[in-house]
């Protein structure tokens, strides 16, 4: 009987076989599992930014506009004062909210309305920064949008009278169209600007100018290019004295 010379190794190449199934099957569990690890965080993202939109806008606290003197955009008071005040602001910020509703009037009658001081809001949008949510960003985003239709400064009122708290939802992308509905914005070119995120480059600038500047919290408040009190809100009486010491400066 002849034997088939082949047949004293079929045992051991088959074992070599085998292992490298194993191995391959275990090459393909691995590329799933990374492809559905890919999936889900994608999902998670997805859902972070999307939910948010889906959610109800709740209830709306409306504003009644008030006149500011020589608005120009984020901008009041006339250009050619002796005294510039830029306040660098998050609308997440509860201590900007106090300054807005409480400092800033006052800065307004006094020194503003009188042609002392230049007035300028800048962006430094931070609260976010480590939150899943952009309400910051996105709040300064729409503010710009609403400054293109010459309403700043009524979005502006608007975000603060609607803040319930940082990273919250309450500057949620719905709540922010929302707000423009309520302030009667020509909407089509509102949302044409707010989902193009169009003012982007200079709210970017603002945030440079304050980091160049010392600013490290909000509201941090300039007076001809000095911070007063760093570190701390400043309270109208400190306002007063530095601008009153500008317009000395100016008047000698």
């Amino acid at each position: 009987m002849s034997k088939n010379p082949s047949a004293g190794r079929q045992g051991p190449r088959t074992k070599r076989q085998a292992v490298r199934e194993k191995r391959q099957r275990q090459q393909r569990k691995q590329k799933l599992f990374i492809i559905l690890g890919v999936i889900g965080v994608a999902v998670i993202i997805a859902a972070l930014l999307i939910i948010p939109s889906l959610q109800p806008v709740g209830d709306i606290v409306t504003i009644t506009p008030h006149e500011r003197p020589m608005v120009d955009g984020r901008a009041m008071g006339d250009p050619n004062a002796p005294v510039t005040i830029e306040v660098y602001e998050d609308f997440q910020c509860p201590a900007c909210k106090t300054f807005s509703e409480q400092i800033e009037p006052q800065v307004v009658d006094a020194y503003i309305t009188t042609g002392d001081v230049y007035y300028i809001y800048r962006h430094f949008p931070f609260i976010d920064d480590r939150a899943p949510r952009n309400e910051s960003d996105q709040a300064a985003n729409a503010s710009m949008c609403a400054r293109d239709e010459n309403r700043f400064w009524d979005y502006h009122d608007m975000l603060f009278a609607n803040w319930n708290g940082e990273n919250q939802g309450a500057f949620s992308d719905s709540r922010l169209v929302a707000f423009a509905e309520a302030l009667g914005l020509e909407m089509e070119s509102f949302n044409q600007c707010f989902n193009a995120n169009l003012n982007k480059d200079e709210i970017d600038a603002d945030l440079q100018s304050g980091r160049d500047s010392g600013v490290n919290g909000t509201p941090s408040v300039i007076v001809n290019g000095k911070m007063i009190t760093p570190g701390f809100v400043p309270s109208f009486a400190e306002i007063s004295e530095a601008v009153e010491a500008e317009l000395a400066k100016s008047s000698n």
